[in-house]
């Protein structure tokens, strides 16, 4: 049974202990115990972004988070919809929108603000990780 993890946008994260299954509400937190899990945030323009997609795509589940090796840098970022979690997978809950995270890109990802911008040049998502030593151009790749 994943983890989870419910914040309100911007709020701290709480684990849930392991084999239970509470009901997570929006920004609720049933049978969590403080500080147990390892944090990451995900701005409201984020989650406005990735609740749209959803919707245009008629997906359903969660958006995976996560780190692979390779890219320009030496470990790339992960970013797909996930039907469910996968057993040992960290799951944070944001204002309805799940994201998955298994526990080596945890390490990695710890601290990871996930944003979306919009300017003239582009648009996307940005992330935000204090653990990336440096990152690529092209925003997509870094080394830790």
């Amino acid at each position: 049974m994943p983890d989870v993890v419910t914040t309100e946008t911007g709020g701290t994260a709480d684990a849930a202990p392991p084999n239970t299954s509470p009901d997570v509400s929006p920004g609720t937190s049933p049978n969590t115990s403080p500080n147990s899990g390892a944090g990451i945030s995900v701005t409201p323009k984020a989650i406005q972004k990735i609740r749209s997609t959803f919707a245009k795509m008629n997906a359903q589940g969660g958006l995976r988070l996560g780190v692979l090796g390779g890219g320009c840098s030496g470990l790339s970022y992960q970013f797909k919809f996930d039907a469910q979690p996968r057993p040992k997978d960290k799951v944070f809950d944001f204002d309805g929108v799940q994201i998955f995270i298994d526990p080596k890109s945890i390490l990695y990802l710890h601290g990871l603000t996930l944003d979306y911008k919009e300017t003239l040049m582009q648009s996307g998502f940005v992330f935000e990780n204090p653990n990336a030593k440096k990152n690529c151009g092209c925003g997509t790749s870094f080394s830790a």
